[in-house]
């Protein structure tokens, strides 16, 4: 791997390390301050509300500029959710600006792979980023429940400093040097040779330029089905962070501090698959990891059978386990479909589109859901019996695609394969 790839990873780590931190305690912030369930549940959808409507510009943003440069206004605007949510603005609202950032910075973040190294090393930078971003959310999902805990919010409050009277509060502030952390990794990545794609001024423009690119995407044989697995994917693990939480609180009476740490597990098994996969796995094979989606939703529905936290760890590592090896080679997939179609910002933002809508119509169901009474239970059975069914489905299409286009097919994945070596 060249030596800017190791910078990356470094940036995203802390990136997403404070990211998955400061879920938690915004959770915690909204739980002490007596929202309802359904507020909190909201914070999902919340969270990709701007990966949806700034789809058509971020990618194009993304392309415009320095991919590093990105990176660094973006976690510039990671640090002011945090500041609002810090100085009473509400939850949801900063969580949002906290989305808006994290919008920004994907497609600089997937795109500069792209850009950097060949579609050889693709599945293994996919998998190296995966693992390394699942990582963060282990460590960070437990570094919040952490920090709203006692031991460590106690000192802090303890400074009497000006709005900082809830441990939630004292959270948010020990988050802040994390985000500034990785700013200073994003100023340190490369410029690369790729040529810089300067945005329209015209704003139709790039609603048309983005309509087109999620039409081509759509339109590739190879292309929908790496794109309807991810989205799938990302929709029900988005909202599974929560969903977790929920469930460990109602089957095993856990608050956030501890039930934060069951979703690091989840994130531990995920980390492993994806490792995995990406020793594993060809980018001209990715398509044969279809059928663990389906076990996988299956998998989701037999959380409701589990009240033992020694059953339940074991099982969620393997139901993680699935998800990361299915993700990555379909993500690699993807990307490289998308960087020859149309370039990698915009096909990554036509990808984190398709991927936050699924989660934020599924995190807005499922928010609705709890507010008219719909238990954890009986959704982490509705959320598996859904990924299993269209995973399914897109097993089927995969079928009719190679049975009607075997020619197309064929010369699709004769390129992922010359690529890949």
């Amino acid at each position: 791997m060249k030596r800017g790839f190791y910078t990356i990873m470094a940036a995203q780590f802390f990136s997403s390390l404070a990211d998955n931190a400061l879920f938690v305690v915004a959770v915690e912030l909204l739980r002490s301050a007596g929202a309802a369930e359904w507020q909190r549940a909201a914070l999902v959808p919340m969270f990709a509300l701007f990966y949806v409507l700034l789809a058509p510009f971020v990618g194009a943003f993304a392309d415009a500029l320095p991919k590093g440069r990105v990176m660094f206004l973006s976690n510039a605007i990671k640090v002011l959710g945090c500041l609002l949510m810090l100085w009473g603005s509400h939850p949801l609202l900063a969580y949002a600006i906290v989305g808006l950032g994290a919008a920004a910075y994907s497609p600089a973040k997937y795109g500069i792979l792209t850009e950097l190294l060949p579609a050889s090393q693709l599945i293994k930078a996919n998998g190296w980023i995966e693992g390394l971003t699942i990582t963060s959310i282990i460590l960070g999902v437990l570094l919040g429940g952490q920090l709203v805990a006692p031991h460590l919010a106690g000192p802090i409050l303890a400074w009497q400093l000006p709005g900082i009277d809830r441990p939630a509060h004292a959270a948010i502030l020990a988050l802040v040097p994390v985000y500034a952390l990785a700013a200073g990794f994003n100023l340190r990545i490369p410029r690369t040779s790729t040529p810089l794609q300067p945005m329209p001024r015209q704003l139709w423009q790039l609603l048309t330029d983005f309509w087109r690119c999620n039409l081509c995407l759509w339109r590739d044989k190879l292309g929908q089905i790496s794109l309807a697995t991810t989205t799938l994917f990302w929709g029900v693990s988005g909202n599974l962070r929560y969903i977790v939480l929920a469930w460990a609180a109602a089957a095993l009476g856990y608050g956030t501090t501890h039930a934060s740490a069951l979703v690091g597990v989840v994130a531990i098994g995920t980390a492993a698959g994806a490792v995995w996969a990406s020793l594993r796995m060809r980018l001209n094979k990715a398509t044969r990891v279809i059928p663990l989606g389906i076990a996988m939703g299956l998998l989701v529905v037999g959380m409701n059978l589990i009240h033992s936290i020694w059953l339940a760890v074991p099982f969620l590592i393997v139901l993680g386990g699935l998800g990361g090896f299915l993700v990555v080679p379909m993500n690699a997939l993807l990307q490289h479909r998308g960087h020859n179609l149309m370039g990698s910002g915009r096909s990554i933002a036509v990808q984190n589109f398709n991927e936050q809508a699924a989660i934020l119509s599924m995190g807005g169901f499922y928010s609705l859901s709890t507010r008219l009474g719909l238990s954890a239970f009986g959704a982490i059975g509705v959320f598996g019996l859904l990924v299993a069914s269209v995973m399914w489905l897109i097993g089927l299409w995969l079928a009719h695609n190679t049975r009607r286009h075997r020619k197309e097919m064929g010369r699709l994945l004769a390129i992922a394969r010359r690529d890949h070596h």
